[in-house]
């Protein structure tokens, strides 16, 4: 069967760099499935992200593309397969439960390793989809004595691809982001950068706005000001009580979780500064 690649560049920008690319591919005798680029004019950046098809020694096909990129360019040459994630919960069932359907339903390309909570509250319902489920309690323990064992126990999935935070409601030290840096995948129950912190329903509620939202993130050392990976918005008016957005916006928040996680899965998300370009 013909192999697919996944082509990701990320450089300085720089004349005839998908001349270059493609000419590569053509010589090589792979065909172009899809091809997205675009350029950051204010800090001069190149991104590309291309699928192609055929047989390719992949050492071979990423050193002959290195010698015809800048110098500082991240390249990666990427043979797609199913990505390995952990699901993060602590109470709250509509994000974890809308992840578990999709993946029973076969609609992401990942294998999900484990769900690992602090609470055992979400265990009878992740047990129906026959997945691992880990309690990592925090009772009694300080901060950093109980995110050492959450380490521990994300270390014993080996490999993780990404782990995402499916409404796992406790601030995760320097110590935590740094180990898997634009990695993790958060859930914010508003639009950002409004709202941040604490019960941002009530928070929009007292403000009187006329839409809510959920952003979907990387999580990076600022809390929920990390690189944004999608975004939805809900409408609202004078009738809705905070507790009415809530729900309202569960909804926004399980969709735009999810959507962010298959753009991640398909390696469609560049991390450049606090900001992402997505194809």
């Amino acid at each position: 069967m013909t192999e697919q690649y996944r082509i990701l560049i990320q450089c300085n920008d720089e004349k005839g760099l998908v001349y270059k690319v493609s000419s590569i591919f053509y010589h090589r005798h792979l065909n172009i499935l899809s091809n997205n680029e675009f350029v950051d004019k204010n800090y001069n950046k190149f991104f590309m992200r291309s699928v192609v098809s055929g047989e390719a020694d992949m050492e071979a096909l990423r050193n002959e593309l290195l010698a015809v990129l800048p110098s500082n360019a991240h390249l990666e040459v990427i043979a797609p397969r199913k990505k390995r994630i952990v699901l993060m919960v602590t109470k709250e069932s509509h994000a974890l439960g809308d992840i578990l359907i999709r993946y029973e339903a076969g609609e992401l390309d990942a294998i999900i390793v484990g769900v690992v909570s602090n609470y055992d509250v979400l265990e009878p319902l992740v047990s129906k989809f026959e997945i691992p489920f880990y309690t990592v309690s925090h009772e009694g323990l300080e901060r950093d004595v109980h995110e050492q064992k959450v380490l521990e126990c994300l270390n014993s999935f080996g490999d993780i691809d990404y782990i995402v935070l499916a409404k796992y409601m406790r601030i995760l030290t320097p110590r935590f982001v740094n180990a898997y840096a634009d990695k993790i995948i958060n859930i914010h129950h508003s639009f950002l950068p409004a709202f941040i912190g604490a019960n941002p329903y009530k928070q929009a509620y007292e403000r009187g706005v006329k839409i809510i939202g959920a952003t979907a993130h990387f999580v990076n050392n600022d809390l929920d000001e990390g690189p944004i990976i999608a975004q939805d918005v809900i409408h609202v008016d004078h009738a809705y009580g905070w507790e009415d957005m809530q729900r309202s916006g569960r909804d926004g928040e399980k969709i735009v979780l999810s959507r962010a996680l298959k753009l991640a899965l398909e390696d469609r998300v560049f991390v450049h500064s606090n900001r992402t370009v997505i194809f």
